[in-house]
């Protein structure tokens, strides 16, 4: 359950070592102010009748979920700014690749282009090449990356990353046909939204 709530918090963002207990105390703090503020607030208006003390209790329980939606809501945001940027930010590790950069070179020169564009990808990049500059393997790196965000499209980047270090072969055209089959599900998603 803890790991499955430090994997719900990385990908909302919250990777301190202190996020897994911190919601749990954000949850009941939520929840007696709740109580309190919304009941409170009922009693003094209404009196102590029924309808107040089930005001009460639904207010104290919509407090007590509360961080959890924000968690949720934060992790959508994420994950969309993810998805909607990964094929601009592959077209240009494609460029960065085919002038010649290595991989950790052109993962920091997206990083310094990306940051006012696209910060959630800046940021995954940015902890991808510290990680890789302390003296991780790049295909734990890259794995954990795709764990770390969970979107599906950065987990097939990173999958194809590592298979292209793993046999040799081309990682600019890897990641040339990674970006368009991305561009066409967005179009793709466009589409059906407008249908």
């Amino acid at each position: 359950e803890t790991n499955r709530l430090r994997d719900r918090l990385d990908q909302a963002g919250f990777r301190s070592e202190t996020a897994p207990t911190a919601l749990p105390c954000f949850k009941t703090l939520s929840l007696v102010t709740g109580l309190f503020v919304g009941g409170g607030f009922t009693i003094f208006s209404n009196g102590m009748t029924q309808s107040s003390i089930m005001i009460m209790v639904a207010t104290g329980g919509v407090s007590f979920y509360l961080p959890t939606i924000i968690v949720w809501l934060r992790k959508r945001s994420r994950q969309n700014a993810i998805f909607f940027g990964l094929p601009d930010t592959l077209d240009l590790m494609v460029v960065c690749v085919e002038a010649g950069l290595g991989l950790d070179q052109a993962m920091r020169k997206v990083v310094e282009e990306m940051k006012n564009s696209y910060v959630v990808i800046a940021e995954e990049f940015t902890l991808c090449n510290l990680q890789l500059q302390m003296g991780r393997a790049r295909n734990e790196v890259l794995h954990e990356l795709g764990t770390r965000t969970g979107v599906d499209d950065l987990k097939a980047f990173s999958a194809i990353l590592i298979q292209a270090d793993k046999f040799g072969s081309s990682i600019a055209q890897a990641l040339r046909v990674q970006s368009d089959s991305m561009r066409v599900r967005r179009r793709q998603m466009a589409e059906e939204k407008a249908a």
